[in-house]
């Protein structure tokens, strides 16, 4: 009976073990069974954006394309909107978010983090008739004061916790966000630079930024399902080897401290 007991428990380790090495493996041969990578992310400018001819075109854009050049590998890129593009991944609708998503401990709560391919940080923009006299955070800071930040993002955890007295309005992406501090419906907008660097200088006339110092500084990574740990290695492995070639720093600085793209985009982004 004990040998016939032990049989059974080494037949049931056995098979666990080998469908818990399909299941880690599984992704990574999905995708070059497929030979597609299915790259989940939302549009920001200059992350990813439409051209004048409708195609997708940014850094994310680049950063997804070399990726999947360098595997050998087609890529597909689904549009997602940024609230809901952490449940679009876990339900299967693409195998990666490449699409500047900070790490933070709550999101590490639903899905696993590569190591960081960029850095950001937050910084703020205002409207010039509005904000003249606003140059500090405590200017901010106040119940008279409106702010408007991309639903979802990294910017509304900041704009909470440097401004919590302040009225929070929320939009859908940050053109929109953009636009309200434009009409002169906030006195400012909270944004991940050089988005705000960038608009004031493209619209001086109406805007400009009044704090010396960015508010905080993020790292961005890809994000994937949790137990996916052979995707982790091969997306970390390319990010070290793209790093240390240079690439990606050559790629982030002509997207965020260069406007030589700037009029490759549709206007409204």
């Amino acid at each position: 009976m004990k040998k016939l007991l032990a049989a059974c428990l080494a037949v049931i380790t056995l098979m666990m073990g080998t469908n818990a090495f399909a299941a880690e493996k599984s992704t990574l041969i999905d995708i070059k069974e497929r030979g597609t990578l299915r790259v989940g992310l939302s549009t920001f400018v200059p992350w990813a954006m439409r051209d004048k001819q409708g195609e997708l075109v940014g850094f994310e854009v680049d950063v997804a394309r070399r990726l999947a050049k360098d595997a050998g590998l087609k890529v597909e890129f689904i549009p997602t909107a940024w609230d809901g593009i952490i449940p679009a991944l876990l339900a299967g609708k693409f195998d990666v978010i490449i699409g500047g998503l900070s790490i933070t401990p709550q999101r590490n709560m639903s899905v696993l983090f590569t190591a960081p391919y960029a850095h950001s940080g937050v910084q703020l923009a205002a409207n010039k008739e509005k904000s003249a006299d606003k140059l500090t955070i405590a200017d901010y800071n106040k119940r008279s004061v409106t702010l408007s930040v991309r639903r979802g993002a990294f910017t509304v955890e900041t704009a909470k916790k440097y401004f919590p007295k302040a009225k929070l309005r929320q939009f859908d992406d940050d053109a929109q966000a953009f636009q309200e501090v434009l009409n002169g419906n906030a006195h400012a907008v909270l944004a991940s630079s050089p988005k705000p660097e960038q608009m004031a200088i493209q619209y001086n006339e109406k805007l400009f930024i009044p704090l010396t110092d960015r508010l905080s500084r993020g790292s961005e990574a890809f994000a994937i399902r949790h137990g996916e740990f052979d995707l982790l290695n091969f997306f970390n492995n390319w990010i070290l080897l793209r790093t240390e070639d240079g690439w990606l720093k050559e790629r982030h600085d002509y997207w965020f401290t260069t406007l030589d793209w700037q009029n490759q985009i549709s206007e409204g982004q």
